[in-house]
């Protein structure tokens, strides 16, 4: 692999900030009547530790089930926008003309369009209409750290001065099913944020305090599905998770980060950062128990999860932002970490 380099990166917001307590006061007025003994779940919300998230829609849209296309139709309004603010926000802050643009490279799981996010977002910038496009769907919160992997080894495909432009949108909240009584709907609904992130690659290293992508590495688990995933319904996608999750990062973490330093060729001893997917309180834990990682390493993610909720594939790229804010450049070796549907696992090995 070709080592590449990150220019920038920026995030964006929808514009209705909720309040976990306001969350938590909808889901039992949705729920009370129909879900025996709710008040023995409602205390996940507060278990959460997150304070505040974003949707694309106001809280009273959610009392309403909607069908698919109107939820497809909300997802696709609402990425655009965006994508193309974050992406603006970028080109301006990297001084990058649209001309500059060689490939677009779109994440995304919770929302579904054809023609896909990616054509939709070069036509809204005024990107070249020879702009190479690729849309990553399905990945879930392993999305972002897959999305990075993959970009760094297409942009030495791109011609010298071309530059890569990495997105990464997810609507979680439009997911949200009405009727769906299940335990995993209810604890999904005390998690689940929306956002969208824009990262500028190239092969350029000099670019001040650039981080270095240099390695990658993935693995699948065999017959995993049910972990975690989608369930398509008449009325969209219903969200299936295991509460297994923090087990299996517990018994499996620890021998996948050294399989990926082997492949790497590096010590676990030489990792200094640890930029992880911010998917709830529990999985922070297990990644700070499992690896012995110090809680201050992982203090950005907690305050991500707090102050954003998990946003699926997004909420590592927000982790990434924070780190790179708050971190002055050292040629440190540091790892992006991030589970997903699969059940899988995605690594990227940086400099910074």
């Amino acid at each position: 692999m070709r080592t590449a380099y990150l220019n920038g990166i920026t995030t964006a917001l929808p514009p209705f900030q909720v309040s976990q307590s306001d969350v938590r006061d909808l889901v039992h007025a949705l729920f009370e009547q129909d879900y025996k003994g709710l008040h023995r779940l409602m205390p996940v919300f507060e278990n959460t530790n997150i304070r505040r998230r974003y949707f694309s829609k106001p809280l009273e849209w959610f009392r309403e089930q909607s069908s698919f296309v109107e939820s497809s139709t909300a997802f696709v309004e609402t990425a655009i926008g965006l994508l193309q603010s974050a992406s603006t926000e970028l080109l301006e802050k990297t001084a990058t003309q649209v001309e500059d643009i060689g490939m677009v490279v779109a994440v995304s799981t919770t929302g579904i369009t054809t023609p896909s996010l990616d054509g939709k977002l070069i036509q809204a910038l005024g990107l070249p209409n020879s702009t190479k496009r690729i849309p990553i769907w399905g990945l879930g919160c392993a999305g972002g750290v897959a999305g990075v992997a993959r970009a760094s080894e297409l942009v030495s495909m791109l011609p010298k001065g071309k530059k890569l432009l990495l997105t990464a949108v997810e609507l979680c909240s439009l997911t949200f099913q009405r009727n769906d009584i299940s335990k995993s709907n209810i604890v999904a609904s005390s998690l689940f944020a929306d956002g969208a992130a824009a990262l500028l690659l190239s092969n350029d290293s000099s670019a001040p305090e650039s981080l270095q992508i240099i390695d990658s590495f993935s693995f699948l688990f065999d017959d995993s599905e049910d972990i975690m995933g989608w369930d398509i319904i008449e009325t969209g996608l219903k969200v299936r998770f295991s509460r297994d999750i923090p087990t299996l990062i517990h018994a499996n973490l620890p021998q996948l980060l050294t399989d990926a330093c082997f492949a790497w060729g590096i010590e676990r001893s030489d990792i200094r950062h640890f930029v992880v997917h911010a998917g709830g309180t529990k999985v922070l834990q297990a990644y700070s128990d499992s690896l012995h990682i110090p809680h201050e390493q992982l203090a950005t993610a907690h305050n991500i999860l707090r102050e954003h909720g998990n946003m699926s594939s997004v909420s590592v790229l927000f982790a990434l932002q924070s780190f790179l804010s708050e971190t002055p450049p050292s040629g440190s070796l540091g790892v992006m970490m991030a589970l997903g549907p699969g059940f899988s696992a995605e690594f990227v090995l940086f400099r910074y």
